[in-house]
């Protein structure tokens, strides 16, 4: 199997640059550091500058009063008049000033005991003044780094440093870091879960010239600088997705043609009531799913994917940025679909399924998702950045675009396979590369499945009742949970049977001489 980690002599898409120098932060010595100074302010200060908002506003009149002698702005049998006409002004104002100063040493006591250290084997993160947690992230499970940056903190020059380790809400998170100390710590955390040996000092002579920089000058840098640097990646690596394709691929979907529906039924209740009451029924879902659209274009704009030395690199995002680097060895399946909606514009997309799982469901969609849309060429240069080394592209190119049936490279369900696939029986089917397992299915919606054989947990033949009779059988390939299925079913019996054992032995196999998950360790490289 080739290793995604070692030299490359393969096409120029397999090829990573060569490792760039970590420049040293000294946050990855083993001993405790704390966060941003300004994190107190990001993490709770906003919600008590909103609080405050929340009251001028609603004392507005109040304190038009005290300027103005006019009786409208008075309010009669509120507690600000029971203060005021008890003399207990200055008592009030001692109680708002002690409650602001304790918010404000709780934040600060938050920030001395929220502390984290990385060493050779994990990141630990200690937290809590009265209830004490302690997480720790185990380098050698690392199943990718993201980095977000909301609006607000860039305006700090700090971002959000997340380690997704596996398990349900596993994640290890760094709110909030110096945005240079995010992305310096993220390479350092990588080199170490590499399995590298040494850690190179070069690149610490430009830290002079930027520390001569103006922090005005660096705030600018930063909310102008691309999300993924240019001497990070090759360029011909880099596949970019163009914002009126992605405007396309929204307007041609099932989310906007309910949109569309609400609106005609809006239309139509207006019609046929005469009266705009009846509006108001489906005016809530269609702000809602409006900005659910709007919302899904602003957050997808800016999108890269890309090859780095530490693996694929998802950058997106206009004012709120966020890029995510997947290491070698993390990724357990990827689907490419195509919905019949952009079959005309030849448009796909790519998701996968990784080990971490987030609490956040819209933010493990987002990160499940490699590829909104992308058209057939695209599509495959970003597969190859996921399975570096893939064989037998032309198989898959062809997978995706045909029609099915004998002779196209994949074992087809038979002919009496079209009581259960009436449609999708010629295209329903698989085959077994040298390091992955394709499966392939649906002939309204297309879908190609890959499975990489060392990521392959088990493999399982499974028949019903029905199936039985029809001399069928269904195929699992079980890898970690996620929004892919390695499921296929209708596969005539024998040749389940065969799968069975071929995908077997070649997982075996593959698990055995895989180095993907040390991808810069002195085994993999030999």
């Amino acid at each position: 199997m080739t290793d995604p980690g070692g030299p490359a002599d393969g096409p120029p898409l397999d090829a990573s640059p060569a490792p760039m120098a970590v420049r040293p932060t000294g946050l990855a010595d083993g001993e405790w550091h704390r966060l941003h100074p300004a994190t107190p302010l990001l993490r709770g200060g906003i919600g008590l500058v909103a609080l405050i908002g929340v009251l001028i506003a609603n004392l507005r009149e109040r304190i038009l009063g005290f300027f103005v002698d006019d009786p409208g702005f008075q309010s009669e049998g509120d507690p600000i008049d029971f203060v005021v006409q008890e003399g207990l002004v200055g008592l009030a104002l001692l109680a708002v000033l002690v409650i602001l100063l304790l918010s404000v040493l709780g934040f600060y006591l938050s920030w001395r005991f929220h502390t984290f250290r990385v060493t050779q084997e994990v990141v630990e993160v200690r937290s809590g003044i009265v209830f004490r947690t302690n997480r720790k992230a185990r380098l050698d499970r690392v199943q990718g780094i993201n980095i977000n940056r909301p609006f607000f903190a860039r305006l700090f020059g700090t971002a959000k440093l997340e380690i997704t380790q596996a398990g349900q809400d596993a994640n290890v998170q760094l709110s909030y870091l110096a945005t240079g100390q995010a992305d310096d710590l993220r390479r350092e955390i990588l080199r170490l879960a590499s399995g590298a040996v040494e850690q190179s000092s070069a690149g610490v002579a430009g830290l002079p010239e930027e520390a001569r920089r103006s922090v005005l000058e660096k705030r600018v840098s930063e909310l102008l600088a691309p999300e993924l640097d240019p001497k990070l990646a090759a360029s011909e690596s880099v596949v970019k997705i163009n914002p009126g394709r992605l405007a396309g691929s929204i307007v041609l979907s099932e989310s906007t043609l309910i949109f569309v529906v609400l609106i005609i039924a809006a239309i139509v209740l207006v019609a046929v009531t005469g009266e705009l009451v009846a509006i108001f029924g489906i005016f809530p879902g269609i702000i809602g799913l409006g900005g659910y659209l709007v919302s899904r274009f602003t957050k997808s704009l800016r999108y890269s994917i890309a090859s780095t030395p530490d693996g694929v690199r998802v950058g997106f995002g206009l004012l709120s940025t966020s890029n995510d680097t997947l290491p070698p060895g993390r990724i357990h399946s990827v689907s490419i679909s195509q919905s019949i909606l952009w079959r005309p514009a030849g448009w796909w997309q790519i998701k996968v399924n990784r080990a971490s799982r987030s609490a956040n469901s819209s933010q493990q969609q987002q990160r499940s998702v490699l590829l909104p849309v992308g058209d057939l060429d695209e599509a495959m240069r970003v597969l190859e950045l996921l399975l570096p080394g893939l064989q037998r592209v032309d198989l898959l190119r062809e997978g995706l675009v045909s029609r099915g049936g004998a002779g196209d490279g994949f074992v087809n369900s038979p002919r009496r396979a079209v009581w259960l696939r009436w449609f999708s029986r010629r295209r329903n089917g698989f085959a077994i590369l040298p390091d992955a397992v394709v499966l392939r299915r649906g002939a309204i919606w297309r879908e190609l499945v890959l499975v990489p054989l060392p990521r392959l947990q088990s493999v399982a033949i499974t028949q019903g009742p029905l199936v039985r009779a029809l001399d069928l059988a269904a195929v699992h390939l079980h890898t970690v949970a996620g929004p892919i299925s390695g499921r296929l079913g209708a596969v005539d019996r024998q040749a389940a049977l065969g799968f069975f054992s071929d995908v077997a032995t070649a997982a075996i196999e593959s698990a055995q001489s895989d180095t993907s998950h040390r991808w810069r360790s002195r085994e993999s490289v030999s």
